[in-house]
């Protein structure tokens, strides 16, 4: 570090001699120049001095002679003025010269002034570069050292990858064989899980034939048992032909009638008597008793600002809760037809809203939410944030929610918990609408791919799809449903007419209305206006469905 240290000090010393001798080469004939003016103007006072001195002798020399020979005196006079003249001209040249000499001497001194105040800044500027690059020095010192460091580190960081390979390669080896484990597990974990749902599934099996007998049984005495013209087993009317412990499905129109004053979205069945509620874009629900073989109007409920999406009754059917496109679900008592609840929070249209336990309610709306409500309160005590528009919902008890979304997903709910199970299960296409068998092990989904898909939520998969040739899905929330004894279901299609499935797969009856003739019911090309929602009575093979066409339309075994 010392010689480095002497050898740029060495370096500089070097560079400002030669900048020294640069800046002086420039100068050299000025101040040449100048010493020789220096030198003639000296030369010029002696000469001077020497003539003055001639002068005086000479004037005392002639002084003494006084006017001695008249001729020779003139002579020397005239040649005496003549030189004198001939020297005062010289003086004077000389004087000029001097003046001039003088005057650029001046000049020089000054040009000799700024240039030295440039060689101070000159000066002044080299310190700072000189200070700077003593710190670029030091700079680059450290800046050694740390490569120094950082080569060491690297070294040893060479020296550290076999080992580290080594390491990383046994940990693969442990991963895969983890791996290959797990595989194994899952591969028996699943077989164990598909024995037992079988197993499950036959017993279940064997209790459902066990308790659809002794239902039958019971349905067949009841029947017996009551009396009179009214009631849905009385006889005198026309419903005294609907077969309630059939298993069967209806094959025709009992009958229609209009219900709404705009298109009717949604009908739902009372669970306790023969009352069938409908909610269509008047923003109104309405409620008909079809017990007595024909429609009478049993109330209106009213306080909806737009129109309704979903119906449903609580399982006690004392009340009826309602979805509605002015982001608000509605609850009314049934016995004295008055609103109880108003739900307000979303920000988009409600599409579906149903019962959550006794207490609680669940709603999915357009604006991507789901909104769990406590009836006590009235108040919104859990928001699900589910990314997509929910067009229908089902609940399987108090705390487990399942709901299909336009992103073509249906997602699963737990309400103890903020965000969903992650068991989500991908359609075909954006669902329209969602139906739980009673024992909750399955889950029908109508998809706007002009498909219905039947799900084992046991095994959350899709078991079987049905479809058809002349079924199309009419809208976005066309609603489906399932039997009572949940052996078939009814959906309805754009066309108008009804179809009915069998779970197992074939289809097993298309319900049309061949008779009717209006106009608001037929379009031109002689196909019914799409049906938008069904529901079968909870006791029997009865259905109803309503329309675009602003009817509900009731169809029974002829």
């Amino acid at each position: 570090m010392a010689t480095a240290g002497s050898n740029w000090r060495d370096v500089i010393a070097t560079r400002l001699r030669e900048r020294n001798q640069e800046e002086t080469a420039r100068f050299a004939d000025i101040i040449a120049f100048n010493n020789r003016l220096f030198d003639t103007a000296t030369k010029l006072r002696q000469e001077n001095l020497e003539l003055k001195i001639d002068k005086k002798i000479r004037d005392s020399s002639a002084g003494l002679v006084g006017g001695g020979a008249g001729s020779d005196h003139l002579q020397l006079t005239a040649i005496t003025n003549a030189q004198i003249q001939s020297l005062e001209k010289k003086c004077l040249a000389q004087q000029e010269e001097l003046t001039e000499l003088h005057k650029r001497k001046g000049e020089h001194s000054q040009m000799i002034i700024t240039l030295n105040q440039k060689l101070t800044e000159c000066q002044r500027a080299l310190g700072e570069k000189e200070r700077a690059l003593v710190e670029q020095c030091s700079m680059n010192v450290s800046l050694r050292e740390e490569l120094d460091k950082l080569r060491a580190a690297h070294t040893t960081v060479l020296d550290e990858q076999p080992f580290l390979q080594l390491r990383a390669n046994a940990a693969e080896e442990k991963l895969r064989a983890v791996q290959d484990e797990n595989n194994k597990l899952l591969g028996l974990l699943m077989e164990y899980k598909s024995r037992d749902a079988e197993v499950m599934n036959r017993e279940n099996d064997k209790f459902l034939k066990l308790k659809k007998a002794q239902i039958e049984s019971e349905l067949a005495g009841a029947i017996r048992d009551i009396a009179g013209p009214s009631g849905l087993g009385g006889g005198g009317g026309a419903m005294d032909r609907f077969d309630f412990g059939s298993d069967g499905f209806p094959e025709g129109i009992e009958f229609k009638f209009d219900v709404h004053d705009g298109e009717v979205n949604a009908v739902r069945w009372s669970p306790v008597e023969g009352v069938v509620a409908t909610g269509g874009a008047d923003r109104k629900v309405k409620l008909w008793d079809v017990s007595k073989g024909k429609w009478e109007p049993r109330g209106s409920l009213v306080g909806s600002n737009q129109g309704i999406n979903s119906v449903e009754f609580d399982s006690t059917g004392s009340h009826i809760l309602a979805a509605s496109n002015d982001f608000a679900s509605r609850v009314w008592s049934v016995a004295d037809q008055r609103l109880r609840h108003t739900l307000t929070g979303h920000s988009g249209k409600v599409m579906a809203a149903k019962f959550l336990g006794s207490a609680f309610l669940v709603t999915g709306s357009h604006d991507r939410t789901l909104k769990v409500w406590d009836l006590k309160n009235r108040s919104c005590t859990e928001t699900k944030f589910a990314g997509s528009s929910c067009n229908d919902l089902v609940t399987t008890d108090s705390s487990s929610i399942i709901s299909g979304h336009f992103d073509k997903k249906i997602r699963f709910w737990d309400t103890r918990t903020a965000d969903c199970t992650g068991n989500d299960i991908p359609m075909q296409g954006k669902i329209t609408s969602l139906d739980l068998s009673k024992d909750s092990k399955f889950l029908l989904c109508c998809v706007r791919d002009d498909t219905i898909n039947l799900l084992d939520l046991r095994q959350n998969k899709i078991v079987r799809t049905f479809r058809s040739d002349n079924f199309k899905v009419g809208c976005d929330w066309s609603r489906v449903a399932f039997s009572p004894t949940c052996q078939r279901f009814a959906a309805g299609s754009a066309d108008g007419s009804v179809f009915v499935w069998n779970i197992n797969g074939p289809l097993e009856s298309v319900l049309k209305d061949t008779k009717s003739t209006d106009s608001h019911w037929f379009i031109r090309s002689g196909n019914g206006a799409a049906v938008t929602a069904v529901s079968w009575h909870p006791f029997s093979s009865v259905l109803a469905s309503v329309d675009r066409a602003k009817k509900c339309t009731i169809w029974a075994n002829a």
